[in-house]
Parts: structure tokens; sequence; C-alpha cells
């Protein structure tokens, strides 16, 4: 049993990782998530022969069971692509965990003169072990084209004061500040078991600077939420019509989808005062609407009849021959059409990576994924009505882009507009992680979101992250059909963030802190490690 605990230790960090994320939503598990991982790493296997290499798979096995846990639901769409997804998004966990193993406790050194009783070492130790988790987690959000989701700090989204800080650092300096406080945990913990037996108590500067570091960011973001700037009223109607996802793309349902979105319309007129915009979700057309005959008669038709902007999803393509995921803003009666081809595509969703050269991985992902889509070639924002308001139409999971969100933005946009089908992940938490990631886009650029879900989570989300209004049915279900309308307060005045300006800057900072103490610290180390090296059990 003493030999497994290391290990359990460390499944002990991915069940406590995904317990922080929908549907579990246990958030304060945050704060310790990666202490039983690095207990394991530090306190056990001194005899161990290759220890960087049972660091490496510690940190895998918890890597591997925080990402199948996080993302059960895809299994709703591909049973193998979960399993492949958490094979390889275990690789960060598991280079972290290396990293972390770098730094355990030297056990010739005596107890009372261990450096862990030094604020000043432990705090360097944060710092360098949450610097380097922050760049990880920035590289996995664009290697292999990139998924970024469920990062720490995203953990943090319904801490509203805390998480104002992404205005400059994006989620990259919450998840910087959680790991940083799961090291200043377990130091903090180890100082008082030494203290203990050399019987001898120091100010625990370490852990009473990391408080007030929390203190301080919630205080400022206190003062942010209290922050008023210019804004224009827009009445927005958002429909959710709930298609089911065999339906979807179907000629044999096509004039029932149309009947549907035609009396949901409707509805989102009869409100008083209408609308100014109604949004429709991704891929609301059977076929796409502007190359299919039938579907280009019934979205014209149905846009000189309602009078108002109207965003919605489909299919497009060119001459090419390509196929585009594509958003349209049709205004003016059908007489004046904007479109917008979408940028970031889902691997296994959209295009299935090395189709052509690695023919097996098509094979396994099957009929799931006929053909590719095409990405679009650059960023379009949609101009409304009303001149001043200009919307940024980001399709399926761009809105958990916050590097391509912020291309829109310096371009004039100042609405985030959101439409997306998490239909295919059924009754699953996959869209409340959807939100949940989606929200800091709007913390980050100071822009207001709009969501149009097929079914999921429509709603409305301030310019603070705070979500306003929800769709939701009598029982409070989110997987519903209906429309939700209100009124979104939209910024005028132009203000561009810092993270507009300047991106991912914290994140790259980070990861700069840690390849420089590799290049520097790393040969001494393994000189220290061959020079101790133990003989294997």
């Amino acid at each position: 049993m003493l030999r497994l605990w290391p290990w359990l230790a460390a499944a002990l960090t991915g069940v406590l990782g995904f317990l922080c994320f929908a549907p579990f939503e246990q958030t304060w598990l945050c704060w310790i998530a990666l202490t039983p991982l690095l207990a394991a790493v530090w306190f056990s296997g001194e005899r161990a022969k290759r220890r960087w290499l049972r660091d490496l798979l510690l940190g895998y096995v918890g890597g591997v069971i925080f990402f199948w846990g996080v993302f059960y639901w895809l299994y709703t769409v591909t049973v193998p692509g979960l399993i492949l997804v958490g094979l390889y998004m275990g690789i960060y966990f598991a280079l972290w965990s290396w990293l972390a193993g770098l730094f355990r406790p030297n056990e010739s050194v005596a107890e009372v003169r261990a450096p862990w009783l030094s604020s000043l070492h432990n705090l360097w130790l944060a710092l360098i072990l949450a610097s380097a988790w922050t760049a990880l987690e920035w590289v996995r959000s664009w290697m292999f084209s990139g998924w970024g989701w469920n990062g720490f700090g995203v953990a943090l989204h319904g801490i509203l004061p805390l998480i104002q800080i992404a205005e400059y650092t994006g989620v990259a300096g919450l998840s910087f500040l959680v790991a940083f406080g799961n090291v200043i945990a377990i130091t903090t913990a180890r100082r008082f078991i030494l203290e203990a037996k050399v019987r001898a108590r120091r100010p625990h500067y370490d852990f009473t600077l990391t408080l007030a570091a929390i203190v301080g960011i919630s205080a400022f973001g206190i003062r942010s939420l209290q922050v008023k700037g210019g804004t224009e009223p827009l009445r927005v109607a958002a429909v959710q019509a709930n298609v089911p996802r065999e339906e979807k793309f179907s000629r044999e349902f096509q004039e029932k989808t149309f009947e549907n979105f035609t009396r949901l319309t409707q509805l989102a007129l009869a409100s008083r005062p209408p609308p100014q915009l109604i949004i429709w979700p991704e891929s609301s057309t059977p076929a796409p609407a502007l190359l299919d005959e039938e579907n280009y008669r019934f979205v014209m038709e149905l846009s000189a009849t309602i009078k108002t902007d109207l965003l919605l999803g489909t299919i497009d393509a060119d001459q090419t021959p390509a196929d585009y995921n594509a958003a349209l803003l049709v205004s003016n009666e059908g007489r004046n059409v904007q479109v917008y081809r979408k940028l970031h595509l889902v691997p296994f969703g959209e295009y299935v990576p090395g189709r052509n050269t690695v023919p097996l991985v098509a094979r396994i992902v099957g009929d799931q994924v006929p053909a590719d889509f095409t990405p679009g070639k650059e960023p379009v924002v949609f101009r409304l009505t009303t001149d001043e308001l200009k919307v940024a139409p980001l399709i399926c999971f761009e809105d958990t882009l916050g590097e391509l969100t912020r291309q829109f933005v310096l371009r004039g946009a100042n609405l985030l507009a959101n439409v997306t089908n998490d239909g295919w992940f059924l009754r699953t938490a996959a869209s409340q992680q959807h939100l949940e990631n989606a929200i800091f886009r709007c913390i980050e650029t100071r822009r207001p979101m709009a969501r149009a879900a097929n079914t999921g989570l429509t709603c409305f989300v301030n310019r603070f992250g705070r979500v306003t209004q929800v769709l939701l049915d009598a029982k409070g279900s989110q997987f519903t059909e209906g429309v939700l309308s209100g009124t979104i307060a939209v910024p005028t005045d132009g203000r561009l963030t810092f993270y507009v300006r300047h991106g991912e800057l914290f994140a790259k900072i980070c990861g700069a802190v840690a390849l420089l103490f590799l290049v520097f610290q790393l040969p001494r180390f393994v000189r220290r490690t061959s020079g101790s090296a133990n003989v294997s059990d």
C-alpha cells in the first residue's frame, strides 16, 4: 500500500481537478488540486533509479484522469476521440510534474537548514512552477491547432471580483494565481512539519503575501465592477430552436425547421419594443443559405418581413471548391448581406488532421466527419443598421479563444455574438463548460456577449463576465426551445483593454521565465541528481 500511495495521490489530483468544473462546480478545490501530485513527486520514490521518469509518469496519470473526466462528454460524439484527447493532453501534466521534481527536498540537508524554511525560497519556487504551469496551459491552447478549455483559471469563473484581472492577463493570470497558491499551500504544510521538529517558528511571509495578493486582486476587481463608461442600449433576441442533431441537415425535416424558425422569430418580434438584432444559432439552415435556392428564399423573405438585422449561422462554399462554416448578417430587408467564414476549425469536429497523410485517423473517426471544412482568411466585423454598433460573429468554440476574439475587437467590434450548436453533446455539461470558458472574452475585451445556441446555453453576458439573462424552461432546464429577449449595454467609447492590445503577453512572460530557468538551472540539477543517484529497489 505504501508503494501505491503516490500513484493514488497523482490520480487524486486528476479527480480534484475535474471536480472544479461543470457539472460539479467545486471551485474551492482548485486551490489544493495540485498538492497531492506535488506530494507524490517530492516525498516518495527516494530509492527510484530513474526518478525523473517516475515524475513524468505520476504527472501523466493525473493529467489523463483529469482530461478524461473533464471532457467525458466527448463520448456522445467520439469515444476514440475522448481516449486520444486524454492520452495527448496528459503530457502537459507530465512535463510540469517532471519540472516540479527538480525542486524536491534534498534529504542530505539538515532539517534546521532546510531551504523550505525560507519564505524567499518558497516564493521563488512558487514563481517558477506557476510560470511553468501557465506556460503549458498556453501552449496547449495553440499546439496542434489548440484546445485550451478548462485551464485552472477558468474554475474561478463565478468569482467576479477575482477574475477582473483578466482584462490585463487573460485567463493565464488566474491560472498562475491558482498554481502559485497550490505550491504555497504544500510548502506551508511542509514548513509546519519541519518547524515542529526543530521547535522553531518563523514568520510565514510566503503564505501571508500570497493571501495579500489574492485580496489585492479581488479589491481591484471590486473597483473594476463599479467603473462606468459610455454605452448604447441594443435590443437583442436570441433564438434557440432545439433542433435534434439527426434532423439538423436533413432535407426530410427542412420544412419543419423553416416553420420552427419562423414561429420563434415572430415570437421574438412580439416583444415590445421589438428587437434591433435577432440571432439564430450555428448552422440554422439545413442547406447553405446563399447557395441553395429554397434556403436562400426562406432567409431573404423572412428578413424582408421582419425588417430588422438578422444574424445566423449557415454553411457557405466557393468555386475552389471549399466548404465553410459561416455566419451571415442580413439587413435592409435582405438587400445587404455580410459574410464571415469561421477561422478556427475544431479538429475531429470540422476537419480531420492528417486525413490524407494518415488515413487510419480518418477511418477511426468514420462518418462523423465525412469531409473537411476550410478555414476562412480573416476576421470580419458585421456592421449593424445602427451605425455605431459592430458585431464580432464568433462561431461555435471561437468564443473560447482569447487571441482570436481580440482580433475582432481590434477591427472595431463592440459586441460579441456567438452562434453555436452544443446539441452534438446532448444533455451533458459541455454547454455549461463552453459558457464558462467564453465569459472571459467579455472581461478581456470589456465587450458584452449575446449567445444563441441551437440547444444548450442561450444567454447574455455583460462586459464584466456576469451572465445577466439565460433561456430556461419552466423546470429550470437550459435544454429547451424558445427566445431570449433583452437589452444589452454596448460600449461606444472604443477603449481597448491591455489584453486586446497585447494579447497573451502574460502567458508569454511566464513561458520566458520557465525557459530561462531551464537554460540556466537545469545543468546544475542534472549534476546534483547524477551525483546523488540511488540504487533502485
